[in-house]
């Protein structure tokens, strides 16, 4: 028996009255496996007591449907809401308010399962060709340890805090931007262990003043850990995208950034195949470096879009390393026109 299994078949249960599931509420706060007898603790704030009720029912069905587990146990703690008469007291509508950022209509995560696929680069162009569309646009970089994004748009600008202790995102190129790059120098590591991960990470979302916004694009950080177990039990995503390369190897690990985000009902509104050829340029011959076809085939196992093909080109490295997205440094190369498309499908399929 494994903590997988059990968040898996809890993943199953809805909070009364929405689409989303207990574990990606972050109702559950303690998993405990003794052999194969099960203990899970549970935490909401409610006033209705039908609702702790109909958690710990359906929680205990759907975890006696998982073979061979023994003895199961699911508590449930209630904390009555702090609310003045005439606020809302049902337990749903602090739950969502608890998930939304003020302002912002879209969250959409950049993710991979591994480094170096391009995921930074992906995220930047893409909230630069969502903006040149005439979005208000955020980039968040929640890459704690390894931020980019202070590089990619060129400024190592220190950010203020509002008279009412907000944090002012910086703004380059009409998006607003936040990273730990801003508040760190460039040769100082980010030495975080888990909590204080969670507690920056929590900061980025909650405590910047993002203002109105279609979109904000968080740049993950790879792999499947903390930071983002603490994005989704933080705030809502309206859908994550997947960025691998077209090789084996990087496309196993995409494999893993996609399962991770359907088991916290995340969709995944598509995959990107980032260095997918080399055009070169002296006799227009391409190059599939890193091979061909992996992503087509990739989001047609998954079932979800294959968002673009971005080709490898020596402009968008040195656009990244002066600090300029390669969709405003060379905004007639084939690499910008791709983002371009990215972000269109993009919109397409927020809209659907």
């Amino acid at each position: 028996m494994t903590e997988d299994q059990i968040r898996e078949a809890l993943a199953t249960v809805k909070y009364p009255g929405f689409t989303r599931d207990v574990v990606s509420f972050g109702l559950v706060k303690n998993l405990k496996i003794e052999g194969n007898d099960v203990m899970v603790q549970m935490a909401l704030t409610t006033a209705d007591a039908r609702v702790p009720q109909q958690i710990k029912s359906e929680s205990e069905r759907a975890l006696a449907a998982v073979p061979g587990i023994g003895k199961i146990t699911v508590r449930v703690d209630i904390h009555a809401p702090t609310q003045t008469p005439g606020q809302a007291t049902q337990s749903t509508q602090a739950a969502l308010a608890q998930t939304q950022i003020d302002g912002v209509k879209h969250v959409i995560a950049v993710a991979s399962g591994k480094g170096g696929v391009g995921k930074s680069t992906v995220a930047a162009n893409l909230a630069v060709a969502l903006h040149e569309g005439g979005a208000s646009v955020g980039l968040c970089d929640c890459d704690l340890y390894g931020p980019s994004v202070a590089l990619m748009f060129g400024t190592s600008e220190r950010p203020y805090a509002s008279d009412d202790n907000r944090i002012l995102p910086i703004e380059k190129f009409g998006l607003k931007l936040m990273s730990m790059g801003f508040l760190l120098d460039d040769a100082a590591p980010a030495i975080l262990r888990g909590p204080m991960v969670t507690k920056y990470t929590q900061q980025f979302l909650r405590q910047v003043d993002w203002g109105d916004l279609d979109y904000l694009i968080l740049d993950l950080p790879p792999g499947t850990g903390d930071i983002q177990l603490t994005i989704v039990q933080t705030i809502t995503l309206t859908g994550a995208i997947v960025v691998t390369t077209p090789q084996e190897v990087a496309l196993i690990d995409a494999r893993k950034a996609s399962s991770m985000f359907q088991k916290v009902n995340v969709p995944v509104i598509g995959l990107v195949e980032n260095m997918s050829y080399f055009q070169c340029p002296s006799d227009n011959k391409r190059y599939d470096i890193f091979g061909t076809g992996g992503g087509e085939r990739e989001a047609e196992r998954l079932k979800v879009p294959l968002l673009g093909q971005i080709p490898i080109d020596i402009p968008t490295r040195e656009a990244g390393d002066r600090g300029c997205p390669v969709v405003l440094a060379e905004p007639k190369s084939a690499v910008s026109e791709a983002f371009r498309q990215v972000a269109t499908r993009v919109i397409q399929a927020v809209a659907r």
